[in-house]
C-alpha cells in the first residue's frame, strides 16, 4: 500500500462523512434559522426553545434517512473491503 491509495481512502472517508452527516446538519440548520428568526420576530429569548426543536428534528431526520445512511456505509465498506486485496498486492 503506497501513499496514493492512503490518500485515496482518507478522502473517501471524509466524503463519506460529510454526505452522510449532511441531512442531519441541514436539518439543525433549517430549524435553528427558523427558530432564531421566530425570537427575533417575538422577542422570546427561552434558551431551551432553541435547543429541544432542533434535537428532535435530527432525531426524526435521523429515523427517516437511518436506511440510506446505513445503505451508504455499507456500499463503502464493501468497497473498501473489495479493494483490500489489490492494496496488499501492490496492483
Amino acid at each position: 500500500m503506497d501513499a496514493d491509495q492512503v490518500i485515496y481512502i482518507a478522502s473517501r472517508a471524509l466524503e463519506m462523512v460529510l454526505i452522510i452527516s449532511s441531512p442531519l446538519l441541514g436539518a439543525a440548520l433549517v430549524f435553528g434559522l427558523a427558530i432564531a428568526i421566530f425570537q427575533a420576530v417575538t422577542q422570546i429569548q427561552e434558551m431551551t426553545l432553541t435547543f429541544v426543536p432542533k434535537i428532535v428534528a435530527v432525531f426524526v431526520f435521523a429515523m427517516i434517512f437511518a436506511s440510506w445512511i446505513l445503505h451508504t456505509l455499507m456500499t463503502f465498506t464493501t468497497e473498501l473491503f473489495h479493494s483490500i486485496p489489490s492494496m496488499v498486492n501492490g496492483g
